[in-house]
């Protein structure tokens, strides 16, 4: 084999090429070759001649293909094998530039012809040969129409490529593959031909799918077992056929993966076998069917043949190529890992793969591992995160649990958890390193719930708290965050608090009080508290990583404080306070999708888990106005929040203290939380498809609460451990809990409700009723469903509670219809007084028109305004008392000359007309006339007025 170097393959490997051999001609049998795989219609075209020579212009004599075809068919003499090949090898000078795709059956026809020939006469070896070399030059087409008409000749044709694969002769196998090669690296005619055109680049290639030749060259694979040049060419020929998912498919129905797996650990000093097959499986996986390619590879053969490859690969390969195979062969690994089926511990491969995966951290005396070193190379460390995420892969498989114990898999994992050592020297750099210690980790949070007893051996949680505090410290240290697990976590510690934290989480939710013992005495709470300030403290610019940090402490403490009223109590008020302060976030911040939604789910765990049960931190719940903001949540009418907040309302009305609180929320409008139930209610009945009325009354007496999926779904007969669907839908929405939480307020004197709100919480008081009548009214109805016969006692009581259930519904529709009823009587009332007012308000305006136009009249009138005058007067004198005693004194009360018929006093002030322009409010009256003016007359206008507060002037002297 030679040393030459080929660059070829998907990911761009160097891998050697082989020096051709020299073709040989293989003894055997007889190659029976049909030529049915051919266009029936091709007799029609028979008869046309094709060219022969071209002469200068590029022009074609003709040729008949037809005398070819009929000259190669006859056997019955002995001499006609010269003038057949001679023939033959006119046809090859003719097709030098390319194959017309109108001849192109006729062609294959005589290539078939001559391939059944070779057998007795090997000299048509060469003419055979020589048609194949044609195939790899262009299709030519007359017609643009042409690539259309002849394409089921062509993709027949060049289906019998694949057949040809079955003639025991290496030259010719080899030229197929060649063949097929050159189909995906078309070149242009060497001559242009006058009146042709080539073909489209992708032709040739998708008359091969059309045609099924993929799956013909993976058959012919089982005839070349120990003959590897044919093999190595073969491969080459389905790596190049392997880029199409058509041909991805047809492989994978001839079983090629399984086929190339079992074979890639066979003697090959080129190394070309291993890597093309290789790309082939790699195809595979990514363009056919992913679950049927891992099914094929999940057997016995393929895992050992993968497992002594890698072995090879990882013990002996040093080269950069060596390197990227033997990752790339990992991830198949990995890929076929995630089948359960595959028997990845029988064969040995988990026990190798955890050994590799360990050695560098823990000490092993293992041969396969004894001198060996990784080395800081980009291939080596892609090595290390597959191994650490293919133990992920395999502890989901639970036999592989006591190999992670043999392997020592949780000490080699811890061997991360700890702030970077600045002095030692370490074979990774600071980013390789970084990046290698938030994959351990992650991998820990998979494989640690699963080995609890090696990782309290190992101190996980000592471990785990001092790292996290090392997190939470200042200390100088710049995070490159170039990993996906290092996201949002550059120039910062959060992508190791983040991982830390997920490795607590999945602890804790194990509920094994020896660890979550462990961790309460280590001052656990008190430190995810601290670290839950100081976040809140800092405004970092990283708020989905800080959100999920947050969030997981909130579900770490939710674990440990549960069921345990003393780890509520060191949780604290501290811990109360951090609570009310995610609930606080704005509302908006729920739709942003940055994690808001999980952390208040997180909180609202905390709620429960935390702090009801402890009354001392539920009376400081309360006395921060916690209620208020349970209900301002309740209020955003948010269907994935209410359930959660409806059962910790239900539990905190336990306390005699919560009342207060609930009755005294008021929300937008002035709502109440008592309104704000019974609208709750309505919205989820409404979604639930329970039948009521427009004004919300209770149509279906015997049925009040079935929802439309109890009406769908037919009543079948249970076992008693099963709960029916009456007693799922307790638990299904939201009603329950209302009624609960409205019980707790004894449904009476409740706030704020309008008729409508009374006429739902009628429904609401009797739901417990409802729900009993609906039970045993499932249970009436499966006694009937299994033909049982009841007692007749048992059958009287039945009846007796049926029927009273159905009396509840129709004694609260009646009461549902008198407040109705009542409320139409209140809201007629209502109009009428409403309608009194307006009558009034318009009477009262027509009285001051009245009033205003006599007004007008008496102003505008003398007649009119001494006849209102002289009425006036009579009316005072009829009101008078007639009698008088004697020797009295009548004092007048009128002013006598006074044009008004307004009553007057003495002093009479007109306020419309100012008295310096009149002169005077007395000018025109007797008391004018009995008293002189200063000035002689009545007051008269005058240039200046004198202010009130004017001050004195004094007089010199």
């Amino acid at each position: 084999m030679g040393a030459e170097v080929e660059t070829l393959g998907a990911r761009g490997t160097e891998v050697p090429k082989a020096t051709p051999i020299l073709p040989r001609t293989a003894a055997g049998g007889r190659v029976q070759l049909s030529s049915a795989n051919l266009s029936g219609d091709c007799g029609a075209r028979f008869s046309r001649t094709v060219p022969l020579n071209r002469i200068s212009k590029g022009a074609f004599k003709t040729m008949d293909l037809n005398r070819v075809i009929k000259l190669l068919e006859e056997t019955d003499k002995d001499d006609l094998e010269e003038e057949q090949l001679k023939s033959v090898k006119k046809l090859v000078q003719c097709y030098q530039n390319g194959l017309p795709l109108r001849d192109l059956a006729q062609i294959f026809k005589i290539l078939n012809l001559c391939a059944e020939k070779i057998e007795n006469q090997p000299h048509f070896i060469e003419s055979a040969f020589n048609i194949l070399k044609l195939c790899g030059l262009p299709f030519l087409k007359k017609k643009v129409s042409d690539e259309v008409t002849y394409a089921e000749d062509t993709a027949n044709s060049i289906a019998l490529l694949g057949e040809l694969m079955k003639i025991p002769n290496s030259e010719l196998r080899i030229q197929i593959c060649k063949c097929i090669v050159d189909f995906y690296h078309a070149e242009p005619p060497k001559k242009h031909i006058t009146g042709y055109q080539q073909a489209s680049s992708s032709y040739k290639i998708k008359m091969a799918e059309v045609g099924g030749l993929a799956k013909k060259m993976v058959q012919s694979l089982a005839l070349l077992e120990n003959q590897l040049v044919e093999k190595l060419w073969v491969l080459k020929a389905l790596q190049h056929l392997s880029t199409s998912e058509v041909n991805c498919t047809l492989m994978m129905k001839a079983q090629a993966a399984s086929g190339i797996c079992a074979h890639l650990n066979d003697p090959d000093p080129s190394g070309q076998l291993l890597f093309r097959s290789s790309e082939i499986l790699w195809n595979l996986l990514e363009k056919s069917s992913k679950e049927e390619i891992i099914q094929q590879l999940s057997n016995l053969e393929c895992l050992l043949t993968l497992k002594e490859v890698f072995k090879n690969l990882f013990m002996r390969g040093f080269s950069h190529y060596d390197r990227q195979l033997r990752n790339d062969i990992l991830v198949i690994t990995t890929i076929i890992a995630q089948n359960p089926g595959a028997p990845m511990i029988e064969c040995g491969f988990t026990r190798d793969l955890i050994l590799f995966a360990t050695f560098n951290e823990v000490k092993s005396q293992n041969p396969l591992v004894k001198g060996l070193k990784l080395s800081n190379s980009y291939e080596d460390f892609e090595l290390k995160k597959l191994l650490f995420n293919i133990i992920v892969i395999l502890c989901k498989d639970l036999p592989t649990i006591q190999l992670l114990i043999d392997g020592k898999v949780i000490l080699a994992l811890f061997t991360y958890v700890k702030k970077p050592e600045k002095q030692k020297t370490i074979e990774w750099s600071a980013a390789q390193y970084e990046e290698l210690q938030l994959h351990a980790i992650a991998t820990l949070s998979s494989v640690a719930p699963l080995l609890t007893e090696e990782y309290m051996l190992c101190q996980g949680n000592a471990r785990v708290l001092a790292f996290l505090q090392w997190c939470e410290s200042e200390d100088s240290f710049f995070s490159h965050g170039n990993s996906y697990h290092g996201t949002g976590g550059r120039g910062n510690k959060f992508a190791q608090m983040r991982y830390s934290l997920r490795l607590l989480r999945a602890m804790v939710y194990l509920e094994d009080e020896t660890i979550n013992n462990d961790l309460c005495e280590k001052g656990t709470i008190q430190q995810l508290i601290g670290i839950f300030k100081n976040i809140i403290k800092s405004h970092d610019k990283e708020e989905a990583i800080v959100l999920e940090i947050q969030s997981d402490i909130l579900l770490i403490l939710s674990g440990l404080c549960e069921h345990h009223i003393p780890r509520k109590e060191i949780f604290g008020t501290e811990g109360v306070d951090i609570i009310l302060h995610v609930m606080k976030t704005d509302p908006m911040k729920f739709q942003s999708g940055l994690g808001y939604n999980v952390l208040l789910f997180s909180t609202l765990d905390s709620i429960w888990c935390c702090i009801l049960g402890c009354y001392p931190l539920e009376d400081y719940f309360l006395e921060k106005e916690g209620i208020f903001l349970l209900l301002d949540l309740l209020a955003l009418n948010q269907k994935k929040f209410c359930n959660l907040v409806l059962g910790i309302m239900v539990e905190f009305c336990d306390n005699p203290k919560t009342t207060a609180h609930v009755n005294a929320w008021r929300g937008k409008k002035d709502q109440t939380a008592a309104s704000l139930l019974i609208k709750l209610w309505r919205k989820e009945e409404k979604e639930l498809g329970v039948k009521r009325d427009k004004h919300g009354m209770i149509i279906d007496t015997k049925k009040p609460l079935f929802t439309s999926f109890q009406e769908e779904q037919k009543i079948m007969p249970l076992p008693a451990n099963c709960p029916t669907i009456a007693i799922m839908d307790v638990a299904e929405n939201i009603r329950a809990k209302i009624y609960a939480v409205l019980g707790k307020l004894d449904f009476e004197n409740l706030p704020g409700l309008s008729a409508e709100d009374f006429v739902t919480l009628c429904i609401i008081h009797r739901y417990l009723d409802f729900k009993i009548g609906e039970i045993w009214n499932e249970i009436y109805e499966e006694i009937k469903l299994e033909k049982l016969r009841p007692v007749t006692t048992d059958k009287k009581i039945l009846e007796a509670i049926t029927t009273a259930s159905e009396n509840i519904g129709k004694m609260v529709a009646s009461l549902q219809s008198e407040m109705i009823e009542s409320q139409a009587h209140q809201d007629v009332q209502n109009e009428q007084k409403v309608y009194a007012k307006i009558q009034a308000t318009h009477k009262q305006r027509e009285l001051a028109s009245k009033s205003w136009e006599n007004f007008l009249a008496r102003t505008s009138n003398a007649k009119t305004l001494k006849k209102a005058k002289r009425l006036q007067e009579k009316a005072i004198e009829s009101s008078r008392y007639s009698g008088q005693p004697p020797n009295a004194i009548f004092h007048r009360t009128d002013i006598k000359g006074l044009n008004t018929t307004v009553p007057s006093g003495r002093v009479v002030t007109v306020e419309s007309t100012p008295a310096r322009l009149l002169g005077g409010p007395l000018a025109d009256t007797d008391i004018a006339l009995k008293k002189l003016p200063i000035r002689g007359g009545a007051l008269q206008r005058v240039r200046a007025a004198k202010t009130v507060n004017e001050p004195k002037k004094i007089a010199p002297t």
